[in-house]
This record gives structure tokens, C-alpha cells and sequence, in this order.
């Protein structure tokens, strides 16, 4: 069974968006995510904010490439779910972290912020509903 078909089988919320719609969301997120981190990434460079700053936001970016080989590569709601947590964390890390500097990097965050919010609630009750 492909990675497609494991997922379209799982038990899901009522709730739970159609699979065609995440490719969009994802991908204007990914194009925010770009500019953003890749602006704090300059700003690390040019030493206008700590390595501590940018920390958080490496480390989302580890935990957000990570989640697709999780869920659809080991097929793992569980390390998913972990994941996908993780990711919710350093994203609010890195929202509070590059705010004094920044401000406007956290506010185009926002629209980042909420669909992993609910994606986490998401990946959550489908772990539980799944066990």
C-alpha cells in the first residue's frame, strides 16, 4: 500500500480538510517560511541577532522537513504526532525569539502559527484515533 492510500485509510475527524487541500496551504506557506527564515538567516549572518535567535528557527525547519518522512515514509502517527508538536513549539520559540528584532518576521509567521496549530490538533486526534 502506498503512502497515499495508508493515509486516505486512516480514521479521521470530521473535521479533517480534504488530502488536495494541504499542497496548496504548504505551498504558500513554504514561499512565508522562505522570506521569513530566510531573512533571519541574513540577519544571523550580518550579526544583527544572536546564533541563539536563529536557533529556533533551524530547528523548525528540521522538525518541518522531517513530518512528511515520519507520517507517509515509516507511515508512524505516533513520531508524527511528536513531530509535528515539535514543530508547533519552535515556532512559537521563534516568534517570541526575533520579536524584539524583527517584528515583522512574527507577524508573517501568523498564517504559519495557525495552520500548524490546527494541523498539531489534527495529527493529534488522528494519532488517538488510530491507536
Amino acid at each position: 500500500m502506498d503512502s497515499y492510500d495508508w493515509y486516505l485509510q486512516l480514521i479521521k475527524p470530521s473535521w479533517s480538510p480534504p488530502a488536495w487541500l494541504f499542497g496548496p496551504i504548504w505551498t504558500i506557506l513554504y514561499v512565508l517560511i522562505t522570506v521569513s527564515f530566510g531573512w533571519v538567516f541574513y540577519l544571523a549572518y550580518q550579526k544583527k541577532i544572536t546564533f541563539l535567535v536563529a536557533l529556533p528557527f533551524i530547528l523548525n525547519l528540521i522538525f518541518n522537513f522531517a513530518f512528511t518522512p515520519l507520517q507517509f515514509g515509516l507511515k508512524n502517527n505516533l513520531l508524527s504526532a511528536v513531530d509535528i508538536l515539535l514543530v508547533l513549539g519552535t515556532l512559537i520559540w521563534a516568534m517570541i525569539a526575533i520579536y524584539p528584532y524583527a517584528r515583522r518576521i512574527t507577524y508573517i509567521q501568523i498564517p504559519y502559527l495557525l495552520w500548524v496549530a490546527f494541523a498539531t490538533v489534527l495529527q493529534l486526534t488522528i494519532t488517538y484515533l488510530n491507536k
